[in-house]
């Protein structure tokens, strides 16, 4: 590109930001109208928000919000939540901050810090099935307000969750997993990969009809699973809809003649299409007959940078095998989350301690884990916090962070460990328990002398995301984990006070570290087969074997988790009173109405929240401190300057200057991935973060070059 075309390149992309601004504003507008309208409608005395809120295109909660009056009776008495909010958000309201303080507790160095309090009255409790979706919300809250967390109730009520639910327990599986027959299809190119055979297929527009008949028609014998490589066709309607979720779904649910919606199959049966931004899942079957098929896009399993679909294959080729040689029956299924758990059951021992198996917590409490337990930390900080003109942008990012975390996880039959307990407990013991396997609710206040960043999460106000107060002498009440609360008050710069309100607390057990052992050998077997090869393609396929290793254990890890399912269906435009009530409107065309709605959680062997909790905790903390023993020093941002700290990204930390951390190619090793050089404006967006992130990715890749 000359200085010519350069300059009107740059003319160009300005008239696309007037025209952005201007559609902006016309939207805007619009829906000021949408909100006027359905404030007016309110006012008709038999007015009602299931029939309002497929009319306006929104959930039931977003009604409710502008029309309070609307709500139904079951939402005026009951903790829910916003429409649309984040998979690691809190759920309910309560903020406890009421109660009266109480006497300090001594814990010896951190004794001005630490303090138990008579838990705050209770909210009530969480809803059986808290959804990621849900489609209620608390009708009187202020849309600025802080969201608060549920806490246990008092008494026997609240006793009767520290169980475990009956007859159901994670248990080796007594089955072959069986594996699918995978092509793998550049939709920009037309290239298909079948074993060791390629073809060229004409798509068309690449529409689901059209892959389906293509690759059939190509491979006769038919597939089960076909992996979008490059091309991501669900998204070329995509300027047609104000949401890419909205032209996934079109894409999805368009009719493919001789095909239907898969109802799904098998031991591992996943029913429907699953609708995402990035990686949807399109699932179909045979209208006559027991052919089933699946669209999926690579994209779950790691990022591809233009690799061909034959890189794309041997890098699963190479995944397969360097797993068999620690699982001898390893099938690689969908996702890399389904693939963690498969392989997981199958370290489940079968003498021993728990030879009976894992049981399931009580729906209560997994309920309040989903609720409480946040996933990775995801914070942008913004002037006057740092500098208007940052001197340069650093990226650290944690090697295989979790795998670092797994070696230690709660098992046993919970307890629980109310303020009046964990006051009447000896430093020692107190302690002890912050050390172990625990979930705690605290109120927590910044210390008054307090310059750096935030330490504890904490709801957000007006959202279902979760942020980290830091500001002095800020009193919240939160849940935390115990390596965080520890951190709060055993951190090199000053303790943090915290009141302990309620607590669970379970045995210490190694549940996952058989799995994740076998998973860190294969990932650093494949990380050595990249460096060493000789053959660029077979090295770039090791790379991507050993970035799928990582999604396997990270995504494995996340099911554990085990959120409340949701259902997809579509109604026609002209029966939408037959939406669910409970439903949120995801999508519409001129024919039908799209929606999901929650199911609650089912009857999951494998639903363990609190393992994915006690690794998040510990991630979140080593993201602050994390000490190498072998080199005798520390790393993380409290180990940096005040004012230095740009962003936090789940397990990447961003700063203002360059740090000598160790890095031993170990799980958990802050490794430099970009450097971008100052002065930089600071990002005020993410959108604007993750451009200067690969602006500084590739300044660090050409530094290394040179």
């Amino acid at each position: 590109m000359d200085a010519q075309r350069y300059t009107a390149a740059l003319s160009d992309l300005r008239t696309v930001r007037d025209e952005i601004k201007k559609t902006r504003a016309v939207l805007t507008k619009l829906e000021a109208e949408r909100d006027r309208q359905i404030t007016q409608l309110a006012g008709y005395e038999k007015a009602k928000a299931e029939r309002i809120a497929p009319a306006a295109g929104l959930s039931l909660a977003h009604v409710v919000r502008l029309a309070p009056a609307l709500a139904p009776d079951r939402l005026t008495t009951a903790e829910t939540t916003p429409s649309r909010p984040e998979p690691d958000a809190p759920a309910t309201a309560d903020d406890g901050t009421t109660t009266p303080p109480h006497p300090t507790v001594r814990t010896g160095a951190v004794a001005p810090a630490m303090a138990a309090a008579a838990p705050a009255q209770p909210a009530a409790s969480p809803p059986a099935a808290p959804a990621e979706d849900s489609a209620s919300a608390k009708p009187a809250a202020a849309p600025d307000a802080p969201c608060a967390l549920p806490s246990i109730p008092d008494g026997a009520v609240g006793n009767s969750w520290f169980t475990h639910t009956p007859n159901l327990l994670s248990t080796p599986p007594n089955f072959t997993q069986q594996a699918r027959s995978t092509v793998f299809l550049d939709t920009d190119t037309g290239v298909l990969v079948h074993r060791s055979e390629t073809h060229r297929l004409d798509l068309g527009a690449a529409s689901g009809a059209e892959i389906l008949t293509a690759v059939f028609r190509t491979l006769p014998e038919g597939v089960e699973r076909i992996y979008i490589t490059a091309g991501a066709p669900w998204h070329r309607d995509a300027d047609r809809y104000p949401y890419l979720r909205d032209a996934v779904a079109a894409w999805l649910n368009a009719p493919i003649p001789g095909w239907r919606t898969d109802t799904g199959r098998g031991r591992d049966r996943m029913a429907g299409h699953f609708v995402h931004a990035r990686n949807p899942v399109g699932r179909y079957q045979r209208e006559h007959g027991e052919q089933h098929v699946e669209i999926r896009s690579v994209g779950e399993w790691f990022d591809v940078d233009g690799d061909a679909p034959h890189i794309v294959r041997d890098a699963f080729v190479l995944l397969w095998q360097a797993l068999r040689r620690h699982w001898p029956d390893a099938v690689l299924m969908g996702s890399p989350s389904q693939t963690g758990r498969d392989l997981w059951t199958r370290t489940i021992p079968t003498r021993g301690q728990h030879a009976d198996g894992f049981p399931v917590l009580s729906e209560e409490l997994r309920g309040l884990l989903h609720a409480t337990a946040g996933q990775g930390r995801n914070e942008l900080l913004t002037p006057p916090r740092v500098p208007e003109q940052l001197p340069e942008l650093v990226e650290y990012d944690r090697t295989f962070a979790y795998a670092k975390h797994t070696w230690k996880s709660p098992v046993g039959t919970p307890r629980r460990i109310t303020a009046a307990t964990f006051a009447s407990w000896s430093e020692k013991e107190q302690m002890r328990a912050l050390y172990g396997c625990g979930h705690w609710q605290v109120r927590v206040t910044v210390p008054d002398t307090w310059n750096h960043i935030g330490l504890l999460p904490a709801p957000a106000p007006g959202d279902r995301a979760w942020h980290y107060p830091a500001a002095p002498g800020t009193t919240f009440t939160t849940w935390a984990g115990g390596p965080e609360i520890h951190t709060a008050l055993a951190n090199p710069i000053a303790p943090w006070k915290i009141e302990i309100l309620d607590g669970i607390l379970w045995d210490d057990g190694k549940p996952l570290d058989d799995w994740a052992k076998k998973l860190k050998e294969t990932w650093t077997n494949l990380s050595a087969q990249a460096h060493f090869q000789g053959d660029p393609q077979q090295a770039r396929a090791a790379h991507l074997a050993s970035r799928a290793v990582r999604s396997i254990l990270l995504y494995g890890i996340g099911s554990f988790a085990q959120r409340p399912r949701m259902v997809t269906g579509t109604t026609p435009r002209s029966l939408e009173r037959d939406v669910p009530p409970d439903a949120e409107i995801i999508g519409f065309d001129d024919e039908l109405i799209t929606w999901q709605k929650p199911t609650g959680f089912s009857r999951d062997p494998n639903a363990h929240p609190e393992w994915a909790a006690a690794i998040w905790s510990a991630a979140r903390a080593a993201l602050l401190t994390q000490r190498h023993r072998d080199d005798d020093t520390y790393a993380g941002a409290l180990h940096t300057p005040p004012g230095t700290v740009v962003a936090f990204r789940t397990d990447a930390l961003y700063l203002t200057q360059p740090h000598n951390w160790p890095h031993h190619h170990q799980p958990g090793d802050y490794l430099l991935r970009g450097r971008l050089a100052g002065p930089v404006t600071a990002p005020t967006t993410e959108e604007e973060l993750l451009t200067l992130r690969d602006a500084g990715r590739a300044a660090l890749s050409a530094e290394k070059e040179a």
